[in-house]
């Protein structure tokens, strides 16, 4: 029960107020003239001011609230190296028996885990969740237990109460970490690309461990390359990317014993290759109506620089017309298929047959152009079962077809095969066909496969569309010229562009068309994994390595013919190691070294600024967990072994009573009296005071 005098006026308050300045210039006037009995006519006023202004006793019921603590417990993956879980443990448990021993005071625990897509530790975030779910008059302090390495900081609250910080972790604490300071993202096939990284040594570092590391580089499943690196420089690595599309930088270094984690000693850079320009050179051995299905397909795309010769008029027609009047420049044989042949990405023949023109040590030129990595596709017509064919040169020792110098001239639909419905370059195209199915073609060059891969078949199940390796190389065979018939839309048509396009990319070695592939895409912590084969039989189990070096084996379920797919949730953030038979990759789930693992030294010196407002402190727990104090508001709250909360005295009202100070007529009376007596007192003296 509390009591309390306040006021309730019977007039407006401005009204009291000139009442009151009244009443003071009357009495400075009885003071003027002398008056005796001033000072009872000043009592009188004041009665009759204090019965207006309605003084009345207030009677509170109240009831003490007890003081709330918020405790944020930091538990993100920086807070599971060495000890900090047991340090966060015991400063738990210690805290809640310190807090619950002081009495009227009552723990509110937060715990704060990684924030999403790398966000780091979102500590201020969970404090000022919890201050906006507590009453504000009863917040006597907060209390972090973390290491120091907050990521939100710009979203700490105004606290009514101390900011304490106990911090896990040792002093002798040290660790090292591969540091990506600068990493293209795209790069051009063929050019040097450069990597700006640094080793850096952080914390209490023991003596003689500087000076320089090995540093191990691996691109792709090509072998690791190591380097010797000296610690805290910065190192400019030049690459040059194998192929286009995505390709995976790893980078490593060894881990030292004593250090806190090994997971920020390993970083992956992802570069996608892009090819500067794609030479293709197309020779059509005469004009027909299919020679501009491959003019137009590859001058649509503005990255390919095509060169073009038709052989017009063939070497043994003689009519006496100049050369040099029948084309616009001269076929540059030799510049073009001995000098300059590296350079080319892709050499199409189309419906060439030898006629003397390229001789046969270019032919021969050719074959090794293959074996070294080259590229070589044959459209192949009427004149490839002839005597002059390219299968009667030197380039038959690659090809993955022998023909049979049999002409099928019929209408017939083509086909994907079993093996197509499996292979990139195939797979799916059924799916393009327009209504009642693809458009006929009417001639195929009969031929039989020796080698490679038969993705596309005609009638009677014949060859159509074969595909080969051969050294370095890769050599495909379309056993017709008809394929122009889809172009222009006959009997529905049929995925021409789709069908050549991706054929020239599987030939110029793009990673998404490759027959036996692996890939893993991440998205958030998901990871979409992908396998891809044209083998009969199902792959086996996919053997994930995670960061941690935990080990889990993953099935994974058809989707497609000869497509295999799972969807699996990453439980950490970091790089994980996928091996299915002799396939390897590597996926970076999030950065290969997330941001809990940036600094991982325990430091207050982020927290600093945001503690010493409220007068709080920071200290280590590896002394011990400190002592829990009262402190009166506004007075300093830590020091050495204690910290201190600030009691707030909340309550609240269950009742209140409000009687009158005095009942209204003992005021009149009083303020009679008081005038009574001044009139007495100045009548008795004669009016003035002598």
């Amino acid at each position: 029960m509390t009591q309390s005098v306040i006021f309730d006026p019977l007039v407006p308050l401005p009204v009291l107020w000139v009442l009151a300045a009244l009443a003071g210039a009357f009495l400075a006037l009885a003071l003027w003239r002398g008056l005796a009995g001033w000072a009872l006519r000043a009592l009188a006023a004041g009665f009759l001011l204090a019965a207006l202004a309605g003084p009345v006793l207030q009677h509170e019921d109240r009831k003490p609230l007890s003081d709330i603590v918020i405790l944020v417990v930091d538990q993100s993956a920086s807070q599971q190296l060495s000890d900090r879980p047991a340090q966060t443990t015991a400063a738990v448990a210690a805290i809640t028996a310190k807090v619950k021993a002081l009495g009227n005071t009552d723990l509110r625990i937060v715990t704060v885990g990684d924030g999403r897509d790398n966000a780091g530790t979102l500590a201020m975030t969970a404090l000022a969740d919890a201050l906006a779910a507590e009453p504000r008059a009863r917040i006597a302090g907060a209390i972090v237990v973390t290491d120091g390495q907050v990521h939100d900081l710009g979203l700490t609250p105004a606290l009514p109460a101390p900011l304490q910080v106990l911090l896990t972790g040792h002093e002798t604490d040290w660790d090292r970490r591969l540091v990506i300071k600068n990493a293209p993202a795209f790069a051009i096939m063929g050019e040097k690309a450069t990597v700006s990284l640094r080793i850096e040594d952080q914390g209490a570092v023991p003596a003689g461990l500087g000076g320089a590391v090995d540093l191990t580089v691996a691109l792709d499943a090509d072998p690791p390359t190591t380097f010797s690196v000296q610690v805290g420089q910065d190192l400019v690595l030049p690459i040059q990317l194998p192929h286009a599309g995505i390709n995976v930088l790893q980078l490593s270094v060894k881990a030292q014993n004593g250090e806190l984690t090994d997971r920020n000693n390993a970083a992956v850079v992802q570069i996608n290759g892009v090819r500067d320009r794609l030479r293709v050179l197309l020779v059509s051995g005469e004009p027909h109506p299919g020679e501009r299905v491959w003019r137009n397909l590859l001058k649509s795309d503005p990255s390919v620089d095509l060169v073009h010769f038709t052989i017009l008029r063939p070497p043994e027609k003689q009519d006496g017309i100049p050369v040099s009047e029948l084309s616009l420049i001269a076929f540059p044989t030799k510049e073009l298929f001995i000098d300059k042949i590296k350079d080319f990405d892709l050499i199409i023949f189309d419906r060439y047959r030898m006629r003397g023109i390229l001789p046969m040590s270019y032919i021969e030129n050719v074959v090794d152009y293959v074996k070294n990595g080259g590229t070589v596709l044959v459209a192949a017509g009427p004149e490839f079962g002839e005597v002059d064919s390219l299968w009667r040169s030197p380039l038959a020792a690659i090809l993955p077809v022998e023909p049979t110098s049999q002409i099928i001239e019929q209408g017939f639909q083509p086909a994907v095969t079993e093996l197509g419905k499996r292979h990139p370059v195939t797979e799916g195209l059924e799916a393009l066909a327009p209504k009642g199915g693809w458009g006929r073609w009417f001639r195929l060059i009969e031929v039989k496969a020796r080698s490679g891969q038969v993705v596309m078949s005609g009638p009677g199940d014949r060859p159509l569309l074969v595909l080969d390796r051969v050294g370095k190389g890769r050599v495909a065979v379309l056993a017709s010229d008809q394929a122009w018939l889809w172009g222009r839309g006959f009997e529905g048509g049929g995925p021409q562009l789709e069908l050549l396009r991706r054929l020239a990319h599987w030939m110029l070695k793009e990673p998404d068309l490759e027959e036996e592939n692996l890939t893993a895409t991440a998205v958030g912590q998901a990871v979409t994994l992908t396998r891809r084969t044209i083998l009969d039989t199902a792959p086996g189990d996919l053997v994930i390595t995670g960061p941690d070096g935990a080990v889990v084996q993953l099935p994974l379920p058809p989707v497609s013919p000869g497509k295999y797919q799972a969807v699996w949730q990453a439980p950490v953030l970091g790089l994980y190691h996928l091996v299915q038979g002799e396939l390897t990759r590597v996926v970076a789930v999030g950065p290969s070294a997330p941001k809990e693992f940036e600094q991982t030294i325990a430091s207050g010196d982020l927290l600093a600024p945001m503690v010493a407002p409220t007068k709080g402190g920071i200290l280590r727990l590896e002394p011990g967990v400190p002592d829990v104090r009262l402190v009166r508001e506004g007075r300093p709250a830590a020091g050495r072994g204690w910290i201190g909360i600030t009691p707030r005295g909340a309550y609240v009202t269950g009742d209140i009573q409000v009687a009158d100070l005095l009942p209204g007529w003992l005021y009149l009376l009083l303020a009679a009296a008081a005038a009574l007596a001044a009139w007495l007192v100045e009548g008795r003296r004669g009016g003035r005071a002598r």
